[in-house]
């Protein structure tokens, strides 16, 4: 194919993984109060009660100690309006997000309000809380509120909303003592977008699927970008294309011994900058071997998967092998580190 026609290349991309937090003797208590359908606060040194509660407070510094329940109920102070839910979000049609300050506390806690249309919602409107039908201590164990006309409830009214299946301690109880109190959480993060190649990136693909690998020159350094970019250091397009080879050079490089969700290999193995011969800036990549012989200098190859495979992306490559020749000495690389 000749690159240099070649169309711009577009493709979603997703980004995903899982957060998981330790969450300490304060928001600790706070998830196992939600679990079982209590919402406590941080009553700082000023007397404010914070929800959801601080760690520490702001005006002296110091670790919240006293946590305090408040109460189910309480009144938007501020909201917006979402007409076209997203997927994640707490509900699967329009609502509202509002900012609601619950009786008993000071400062107001985001979520969402179920008011069933824009024109329900409103500045000032009472709301309680809709629990979850399933809690696990986490911050979703309030499904959403919905909007409630009648008098402040207690902080031990745990009926607010929809009751549950998953038994609660009653009235009264206290997370602190719980005998099975909520330690950690895992939240999933994801984000999907769909990303559009510049020309010069997308001619750098393409050279990957017939199985080359194409960097460009800048005009004014004259060093070579792969994959092409604007010049770092004279801030201008790099215009000329330059074939590179695909063997090169580890100048730096990082054992993975930890193992994490979604791994591919298992550890140790070896992640490094490899300096393709005829580039001037390193690429990350797999080096696949003994672990410990990895090294600064060691010439290494490119292992491309079968070609039937090969389409625009880094991925053709599979990893890169040592060569067995002989270390490259440290001036050659040493500006490239």
């Amino acid at each position: 194919m000749d690159t240099a026609s070649a169309p711009p290349l577009a493709a979603p991309l997703d980004i995903a993984f899982d957060y998981t937090r330790s969450l300490g003797p304060v928001l600790g208590r706070f998830m196992t109060g939600l679990r079982d359908r209590r919402v406590l606060g941080a009553r700082t040194a000023d007397g404010r009660v914070h929800v959801p509660p601080l760690e520490y407070d702001p005006a002296t510094h110091t670790p919240i100690t006293e946590l305090v329940p408040v109460s189910p109920t309480g009144t938007v102070t501020s909201w917006t309006w979402t007409d076209r839910p997203l997927d994640g979000q707490p509900l699967d049609r329009p609502f509202g997000w509002a900012l609601i300050r619950l009786d008993g506390a000071d400062t107001a806690l985001l979520h969402a309000v179920d008011a069933g249309t824009r024109e329900s919602m409103r500045t000032g409107m009472r709301v309680r809380v809709r629990w979850a039908t399933e809690r696990s201590g986490d911050i979703r164990d309030i499904a959403c509120f919905e909007p409630d006309p009648g008098p402040p409830r207690t902080p031990d009214d745990t009926t607010s909303g929809v009751p549950g299946t998953n038994g609660t301690p009653g009235a009264g109880s206290d997370p602190a003592t719980s005998a099975d109190p909520v330690i950690g959480i895992v939240t999933p993060i994801r984000l999907s977008y769909t990303h559009t190649a510049s020309a010069e990136e997308s001619r750098y693909l393409h050279a990957l699927s017939e199985g080359r690998l194409l960097g460009q020159r800048c005009p004014a350094c004259r060093k070579v970008y792969v994959p092409p970019r604007v010049c770092p250091a004279d801030g201008v397009p790099t215009e000329e294309e330059v074939p590179v080879r695909d063997h090169g050079t580890v100048t730096t490089f990082c054992v993975v011994n930890v193992p994490f969700p979604g791994q591919r290999l298992e550890p140790p193995y070896v992640v490094a900058q490899v300096l393709l011969d005829g580039a001037d800036i390193p690429i990350p990549h797999l080096i696949i071997g003994q672990a410990g012989d990895v090294r600064m200098g060691m010439r290494v190859a490119a292992v491309w998967r079968d070609r039937a495979t090969w389409s625009t992306t880094p991925e053709n490559i599979a990893h890169f092998r040592p060569t067995g020749e002989p270390d490259a000495p440290y001036e050659s690389y040493q500006e490239h580190l």
